[in-house]
């Protein structure tokens, strides 16, 4: 478990989340203090003039959680939102409360990352290292995401344990809640510069009770390192030319697209369904030469039109996991990812999950990604997303893991 901050790097990052105009409900200070490593420098950043959120930057209304079973919008009317989707759905109403949060904190996170300002982050944050070689050197707007998701789970009161892609181990929030969150905070970032969508993956569990008895560092592994298939609900959310709420409460996969008059995600994509097969494959084909036999040969054959599905594919690849997997969910083909790169517990399994609940599948290229049990919480692996029969042609090559990794500088 990581230690919470001294009172100067708590005030440091007070100023960091007020420069960013959350609610005066959410402000920290000393006596509900967030978890933030003393290595991460967040004190600069408050020397900005203004405020990108206060002024006429972006047109967005960032409301508070809405609350259950309050009125639709006549503006929205026609659309559900996604707190009545999920009431209509018969959701529990303490997931719904933690959607709640969890869509204000995605709101605050589209914001900042369609800000003017946020380049000035990668030069005002420093001390960003790493001291696992599990996990990425995280960028500034990384923390300041993952931050604004550490604060609002906080607030919701539902979740007992978080864990991050950004963070050494889980944080431990109150020892009642009955809700598990990992997630990826702020998955593409290094693509921010160049305007290439990013995204924010979840995936929710529900607390272990019948280990509530064990000490605290000892639990809050446990709790996540829970196996996919036991996952209550997960999402993605798309900051692209539309910021896009994918989710599923574990019947049928869902997409809400935010609304900037109103604040409020509507629904737009009910009851998504992958088609059983696609034309498009999503990869890295720079890689071609350090791929093994079998995976070159699943390329080359449907790329010529001689695989299983008569007509050429053709190659759609952004480098943003959300933004590859989001296009082939829609679609139909696979994405993916043939070295172990991915996470597991961050990354695949709410991936998968919703693939799933679309009519997909999630493979490491020989096991169903829900069915491994992970040991690690940064563990990687390969990742194959897509249409059922796209999966099963891909598989039945029998050798797609990449297990050459000769370590990309991109």
């Amino acid at each position: 478990m990581n230690e919470l901050p001294h009172s100067r790097e708590i005030e440091m990052l007070s100023s960091t989340i007020s420069s960013l105009n959350l609610p005066p409900r959410t402000q920290l200070s000393s006596s509900n203090p967030p978890f933030f490593p003393q290595r991460y420098n967040l004190a600069p950043f408050h020397n900005m003039t203004s405020s990108p959120f206060s002024g006429g930057f972006i047109n967005l209304r960032v409301n508070s959680p809405t609350a259950i079973g309050s009125k639709r919008d006549s503006v929205n009317s026609g659309f559900y939102t996604l707190m009545e989707y999920m009431g209509k759905d018969g959701a529990a109403d303490d997931l719904v409360l933690l959607f709640g949060h969890l869509e204000y904190a995605s709101k605050k996170i589209a914001a900042l990352v369609a800000s003017p300002f946020n380049s000035s982050l990668s030069k005002n944050i420093v001390g960003t290292e790493t001291s696992s070689s599990d996990r990425d050197k995280p960028k500034p707007l990384d923390l300041v995401s993952n931050e604004i998701i550490l604060s609002s789970l906080r607030n919701s009161g539902k979740v007992a344990v978080m864990a991050s892609e950004e963070d050494e181990g889980p944080v431990w929030i109150t020892d009642d809640g009955p809700f598990v969150v990992v997630m990826d905070p702020l998955d593409g970032s290094r693509n921010i510069d160049a305007s290439i969508p990013t995204g924010t993956i979840f995936g929710i569990y529900r607390r272990l009770m019948e280990i509530d008895h064990l000490p605290v560092e000892e639990k809050a592994l446990l709790n996540c390192l829970q196996s996919g298939a036991k996952l209550v609900a997960a999402a993605y959310v798309l900051y692209s030319s539309a910021t896009i709420l994918c989710t599923s409460f574990g019947s049928g996969t869902h997409a809400f697209t935010l609304e900037h008059t109103t604040g409020d995600f509507l629904l737009t994509h009910p009851n998504i369904s992958i088609p059983p097969r696609g034309q498009i494959y999503s990869v890295n084909d720079a890689r071609y030469f350090d791929w093994p036999e079998g995976l070159r040969q699943y390329i080359d054959t449907i790329r010529q039109g001689k695989g299983k599905h008569p007509k050429k594919y053709s190659a759609r690849y952004i480098c943003s996991l959300v933004a590859d997997f989001h296009r082939t969910l829609l679609y139909g083909g696979v994405a993916m990812n043939p070295r172990d790169h991915l996470r597991l517990v961050y990354e695949a399994n709410p991936l998968s999950f919703l693939a799933e609940k679309a009519g997909g599948r999630g493979s490491d290229g020989k096991n169903r990604i829900l069915s491994i049990q992970p040991v690690k919480l940064h563990q990687r692996l390969p990742l194959f997303l897509g249409s059922p029969d796209d999966i099963e042609e891909l598989q039945s090559y029998g050798d797609v893991q990449q297990k050459v990794n000769p370590g990309y500088d991109v």
